[in-house]
């Protein structure tokens, strides 16, 4: 069976990938997986999620020997110029604090009418074997961004993103309907549509 290792450190996201790819013959890894894999393996500096997935999977590569999967996805919201999107994650000054960022963004939204709140989840997924074969796959979710946080599931903004064909919030669904409509789930679906054969193609366990 091959292995993927995935490029995170987002427990979050390692449960949904393995969710996503319950169905295909691999074995998804993580760098807990890796006892000594270095704390800070990869500076996400680029200037685009594809640049930044492509980075972090070719660093992960090298490090593990492995094939490595990464992606690196976002917030885009139309009133603010597709902000933040690279800067998602740390859109109020801190890695990873959700509420934060979930504070800064309702603030800078609070005055708007709801037909100006329009916003999209966008997710680039790169996939690099140690022979240097890569492949990148992106998924996009249109949504509307609510005037208060909902639900208790999911993570980052999924609590302010809603779905408007369901009315729910990301935080609110199922992790079942997630993964069918999300931005990351529709990455997937294209991924899987050519992973079968990439792997064939590749030497490595």
């Amino acid at each position: 069976m091959k292995q993927i290792v995935l490029a995170t450190r987002n427990y979050d996201k390692v449960r949904e990938f393995r969710e996503l790819l319950r169905d295909i013959p691999v074995r998804i890894l993580s760098y807990d997986d890796f006892p000594n894999f270095p704390e800070t393996a990869v500076i996400e500096d680029g200037n685009t999620f594809a640049q930044n997935a492509l980075k972090k999977a070719r660093a992960v590569c090298a490090i593990t020997g492995k094939i490595a999967l990464a992606d690196d996805s976002g917030l885009e919201v139309d009133a603010l110029d597709g902000a933040p999107g690279i800067y998602s994650s740390r859109y109020a000054g801190v890695e990873g604090d959700a509420r934060r960022n979930i504070a800064r963004l309702l603030k800078e939204l609070e005055e708007l009418p709801w037909e100006q709140r329009g916003a999209q989840f966008r997710c680039v997924i790169a996939l690099v074997t140690p022979s240097g074969k890569e492949m990148v796959v992106e998924g996009i979710c249109r949504g509307r961004i609510t005037e208060a946080a909902r639900g208790n599931g999911g993570f980052g903004y999924d609590p302010v993103f809603l779905d408007e064909d369901s009315g729910l919030t990301f935080a609110e669904m199922s992790a079942e309907l997630k993964n069918k409509i999300s931005h990351r789930g529709r990455a997937m679906q294209e991924l899987k549509k050519i992973l079968p054969e990439f792997l064939s193609m590749t030497p490595y366990p």
